[in-house]
């Protein structure tokens, strides 16, 4: 592992002036048959496959069996056992030089360098003999921040993942390109936790500090994409740019808009708007110079998918795009969206530029307009209400949403949940770090924010019903085009929101959400259980200035 280590070394945070000749060297084609592969102690195996084509790799797969093709186009798989992420199989390495940086938690659990080593070396010895897929691309649209990633796949579908998820390289890129960070992805190598110190056969392991991710027995592609992503939370905070788990657009006049939220609160849906230009939908970076998304492309849940609802989703999913544990009709190959008989947590991963009138390169100006998007399982949250900056944090802190089925494995129902920033999964800081980043840019350029239910009205789940599409495209239409600034508002009883009363194009009588219970009583009992949770969970926060807590919902 010596010359692994070597080579990991070389990747390090602090020495990333490679001469990029000296590097094309390495990888040129002609010279090193496995494109620098041996570096990694890669050795004695098969083809070797670095960014092929989109309809080579679907060529592939289909010979390989992987996958199949839809009638629509896109090629439909399956990931078998996992079906969402495992949040209970990942760890980060615990490298001296990070001991105290990273927030140690129930989520970033701690893995020892030694079974780091052990874990690699046996991977090493299953990937002998197997064929192969490279992708190298970068992440970070903006060049003044942009990194370059290398994927290694075990399977040709998840390269074609990757291939359509990260940014795309020129040919002249490609033939320089270096690996600021390297992702080594198995499914088919199965984790010992007798061994390996780990949970299950499962694992995603981040090595901060070597840069480097090992993930195994899990089929789940968007293991890859979190994974990356986690990286970046960490990474771009040493370069002054918040890591944010966002949608972002713009509007005509390049305004834009942040739509903050976990999976299943409508980031994808919400941002994919007709009227606007998508800049992504759903990891950016804000740093002095404005927004930019990490990727380049979209992950989106395809559930239900509606073509009147989400007309720009429903056109993207054709030839290249890569549809996750969607049926398909045995005689038409015609996708069934409304079956969840696999899981709930269908998906669909395709370039950005499959959505007409993206932006690209995808960056934009600083937001004048940030949204913070909960799926509210309680049916207590305000349709929408306008929250002050103190608020904002708290609700930032807060992450208040409900985890929707098979987001997650093991989940089957919605569940309330906490996740600071909307994104504690990946976060690998404290979340403190990353609010006060976003306090501080709110100010600096004086951004409205505004917090959007798009869950329940009308009792919880299971008694009410999902606010409609319609209702919330208006309500958050009404936020970005600025006409909030012309309707009353009037503070929420319980949670403190400023709520609006009246929305154009909505019925106003869903805006206060008691009046859409049948008891108000019921309704009141049921609001302040919920701030109850607000306030329990907000107890963990031991050093955020007292301002912040007249922030707190009232529940007595």
């Amino acid at each position: 592992m010596n010359a692994i280590a070597s080579h990991l070394d070389s990747c390090n945070p602090n020495n990333l002036n490679w001469e990029l000749d000296t590097f094309a060297q390495e990888i040129e084609p002609s010279k090193d048959k496995t494109f620098g592969l041996e570096s990694l102690g890669i050795k004695n195996i098969g083809r070797v496959y670095r960014n092929l084509s989109v309809a080579e790799l679907i060529e592939h797969i289909l010979a390989r069996k992987e996958g199949s093709l839809a009638a629509n186009g896109a090629l439909c798989v399956k990931t078998g056992k996992y079906t969402g992420r495992s949040p209970n199989d990942k760890f980060i390495v615990a490298e001296p030089e990070i001991l105290d940086e990273v927030d140690w938690n129930a989520i970033n659990l701690a893995l020892s360098p030694d079974k780091f080593e052990q874990l690699y070396k046996r991977m090493l010895a299953y990937i002998q003999s197997r064929d192969l897929y490279i992708f190298d691309g970068y992440v970070g649209a903006d060049p003044t921040y942009r990194l370059g990633v290398r994927v290694i796949n075990e399977f040709a579908w998840h390269n074609l993942f990757v291939h359509q998820l990260f940014l795309r390289p020129t040919e002249r890129e490609l033939k320089y390109h270096r690996p600021d960070f390297t992702v080594i992805a198995l499914p088919g190598f199965q984790g010992d936790p007798d061994i390996d110190g780990i949970h299950s056969e499962a694992f995603i392991v981040l090595n901060l500090v070597k840069r480097i991710v090992l993930i195994g027995g899990t089929h789940y592609a968007g293991e890859m994409k979190k994974s990356v992503f986690s990286f970046l939370n960490y990474m771009m905070t040493k370069q002054n740019v918040l890591p944010m788990h966002c949608a972002a657009n713009m509007d005509a006049f390049g305004n834009t808009a942040l739509f903050f939220g976990l999976s299943g609160t409508g980031k994808t849906t919400l941002s994919a708007d007709v009227s606007r230009r998508l800049i992504g939908d759903d990891e950016h970076g804000w740093s002095d110079r404005g927004v930019f998304n990490f990727e380049g492309g979209c992950y989106a849940k395809t559930i239900r998918l509606c073509q009147k609802n989400e007309p720009q989703i429903w056109e993207a999913l054709r030839f290249g795009s890569v549809l996750e544990n969607v049926i398909l009709d045995e005689q038409t190959r015609i996708p069934d969206y409304d079956d969840d008989s696999i899981t709930e947590n269908t998906r669909a991963a395709y370039p950005v530029d499959y959505i007409p009138n993206c932006v690209v390169p995808g960056v934009g100006g600083h937001p004048k307009a940030v949204i913070f998007l909960t799926a509210d399982a309680f049916g207590v949250l305000p349709p929408i209400s306008k929250l002050t900056n103190r608020q904002a944090m708290y609700h930032f802190l807060s992450g208040y949403t409900s985890k929707l089925a098979g987001t997650e494995r093991g989940i089957t129902e919605p569940q309330a949940t906490f996740s600071s920033c909307f994104g504690s999964p990946f976060l690998p800081l404290d979340p403190t770090v990353y609010a006060e980043m976003l306090y501080k840019r709110l100010i600096q350029y004086d951004a409205d924010v505004y917090l959007v239910n798009t869950g329940w009205t009308g009792g919880p789940y299971g008694v009410g019903n999902r606010i409609k599409i319609e209702y919330t495209r208006a309500m958050v239409w009404a936020a970005l085009s600025g006409a909030l600034n012309k309707v009353t508002f009037h503070h929420h009883p319980i949670f403190k929101v400023l709520v609006p009363e009246t929305v154009p194009g909505v019925d106003s009588n869903i805006l206060d959400p008691q009046k859409t219970w049948i008891d108000p009583i019921a309704y009141e009992r049921q609001a302040k259980d919920l701030a109850r949770r607000f306030v329990e969970n907000f107890r963990r926060f031991h050093y955020v200035p007292l301002e912040m807590m007249e922030a707190s919902p009232a529940f007595e």
